[in-house]
C-alpha cells in the first residue's frame, strides 16, 4: 500500500472518482511523486472540500475542517524535505498540487500557499542559497523546529506581506521592524490583508532589521515566526470582500513583541538573497487561479452535457452559441496552461532575463485569463449560472481578486515587462 493509499483508507476517501488531472501525467512529463501529489489533492478537494466551498465562503470564514484534513494527508509538510518527515516537494510540485486544491476550494489553495511558503523558503529555495556553514547549521537547526509543529501537531503558518506601501512590491525595506533585544528580536508593525489572521499558530513576519543610526534597507530584511499567543499580537478589523472570503484577511498589529533568536525562520540576509536569485517564488498565489480557471472550464462542460450533480439532466450542448463559447473558453485554458507550465518548469535561482520575463508574463496570464474565463463561463451556462446555488457565481467572484495580488500584481507585471524588455541592467536614457 503507498503512502497516499494509507491516507486515503484514513480519510475515507478510497471510494472518490477522482477528476481528470489538470495537467495529465503523460503528456506534462510530470515526475512520480508530481502525480501521486495531484492525485491526493484531487481525491481530498473532491471528496471534501467542493463540498464545504460554499458554507466558506458564505460565512467568509476560515476553512479549518480542510487543514485538518490536509494534516492528516501529510499536505500541510509538503514541502518539507523527506529528511526532515515532509513530502519533499520542489516548487513545481507544489505549484502543481496547489492547482489541484484550487479547482475545489479556491481560499484554502490560497491561504494554503501563505502556510507552504514557510516550508518552501526555509528548504528546497534555502538550500539553494549562499550560506556560510555556520548559518546553515543553525538554520537547519532552527527550521527542524518548525517542521515538528507542522507536522506532529498540524500547526499553521501565516505569511503576512503587505503593509498598504510598496514594500510588498520589493520597491522600498518593510516599515514593520525587528530590533535586537537581549535572546531575540522585538518585532513593531502593521500587516493588511493578512491572511489566516486569528486562525495561524504562527505569523511569519517579514520586517526590516532596525539598527542605531541607519537607515532601514531591503538588504536587512528578516523573516521571523511570531506566535499568535504571543503578548503584543492583535487582529483588528472586519472582513467581508468580494471574494475569496474564506481567507480571513484582516489586520495583523504588532506591538512590542519579543521573539527569541530561534524564532528566525531564515538567518539575517538570506531572504533578500532570496528575492533577489529566485524571483519564481513570488509565483506561489497563482496556482489557485490555475485551479479556479479549470474549474470553471469542468462545471461549464457538464452543465452543458446535463451532468450537474443536484441539476435536472438537460443537455444544452447543441446550440452552435454554447459551442463556440465552450471552444473560446478551451482555447485560453489550454493557452494559459502551456505558458505557466513552462514558467513554473524554468523556477531555479539565478533564472536568465527570458525566463524572468516569462515568470511575469505567466502570472498576468493566469491571473487575468482565469477571470475572462468565468466570464465566458457565466455567459455560455446563462441565467442559471448567477445562482449562489452554483458554483460559477463564486470562481467569478474568486477569480477577481487575483489580479490585485502583491507582489506581482497584473499592473506590476506588465511594468516589469516592458521596461526589462527594453533596458538591460545599468542601462539608462541620459
Amino acid at each position: 500500500m503507498t503512502q497516499t493509499e494509507a491516507i486515503m483508507d484514513t480519510l475515507d476517501l478510497s471510494a472518490v472518482q477522482a477528476d481528470p488531472p489538470i495537467f495529465d501525467p503523460a503528456a506534462f512529463r510530470l515526475t512520480d511523486r508530481e502525480a501521486e501529489l495531484g492525485l491526493l489533492a484531487r481525491r481530498i478537494g473532491k471528496g471534501l472540500f467542493a463540498g464545504r466551498a460554499a458554507e466558506v465562503d458564505r460565512d467568509a470564514r476560515f476553512p479549518t475542517e480542510n487543514y485538518r484534513d490536509m494534516h492528516a494527508a501529510g499536505l500541510l509538510g509538503i514541502c518539507v524535505p523527506e529528511a526532515e518527515g515532509g513530502r519533499g516537494a520542489d516548487l513545481r510540485a507544489y505549484m502543481l498540487t496547489a492547482a489541484e486544491i484550487g479547482r475545489y476550494c479556491g481560499a484554502t489553495a490560497l491561504t494554503w500557499n501563505m502556510h507552504v511558503c514557510s516550508c518552501l523558503w526555509t528548504g528546497p529555495l534555502s538550500d539553494d542559497l549562499e550560506m556560510t556553514a555556520e548559518d546553515r547549521a543553525t538554520h537547519v537547526e532552527r527550521r527542524s523546529v518548525h517542521y515538528r509543529r507542522i507536522l506532529d501537531d498540524g500547526a499553521i503558518y501565516a505569511q503576512p506581506f503587505s503593509e498598504g506601501g510598496a514594500a510588498a512590491a520589493g520597491v522600498v525595506p518593510f516599515s514593520t521592524s525587528a530590533r535586537r533585544a537581549d535572546g531575540g528580536w522585538v518585532v513593531n508593525g502593521k500587516k493588511i490583508f493578512a491572511s489566516l489572521s486569528g486562525h495561524a499558530d504562527y505569523y511569519g513576519v517579514l520586517c526590516g532589521e532596525l539598527r542605531e543610526g541607519e537607515r532601514p534597507s531591503r538588504r536587512d530584511t528578516m523573516y521571523i515566526a511570531v506566535p499568535a499567543t504571543a503578548e503584543g499580537v492583535k487582529v483588528v478589523g472586519d472582513w467581508d470582500p468580494l471574494g475569496m472570503r474564506g481567507t480571513v484577511s484582516r489586520t495583523l498589529l504588532l506591538e512590542d513583541v519579543f521573539v527569541p533568536d530561534d524564532a528566525q525562520l531564515m538567518p539575517r540576509g538570506v531572504y533578500y538573497q532570496a528575492a533577489t536569485r529566485w524571483p519564481h517564488m513570488f509565483m506561489t498565489l497563482s496556482p489557485t487561479y490555475m485551479g479556479i480557471a479549470q474549474a470553471a472550464y469542468d462545471f461549464t462542460v457538464a452543465y452543458l452535457r446535463g451532468e450537474v450533480p443536484g441539476l435536472p439532466p438537460v443537455k444544452r450542448r447543441m446550440f452552435p452559441t454554447k459551442q463556440l463559447g465552450v471552444a473560446q473558453m478551451r482555447l485560453m485554458l489550454e493557452q494559459t496552461k502551456a505558458l505557466w507550465f513552462q514558467a513554473i518548469s524554468e523556477a531555479r535561482p539565478d533564472p536568465s532575463k527570458e525566463q524572468v520575463l516569462r515568470a511575469y508574463m505567466a502570472q498576468y496570464t493566469v491571473m487575468e485569463n482565469a477571470n475572462e474565463i468565468c466570464q465566458l463561463a457565466i455567459r455560455t451556462c446563462g441565467g442559471q449560472s448567477m445562482l449562489k446555488s452554483l458554483p460559477l457565481e463564486r470562481l467569478y467572484r474568486d477569480s477577481r481578486c487575483g489580479s490585485l495580488m502583491l507582489p506581482w500584481t497584473a499592473e506590476i507585471c506588465l511594468d516589469r515587462v516592458g521596461r526589462e524588455a527594453l533596458y538591460e541592467p545599468g542601462e539608462r536614457d541620459d
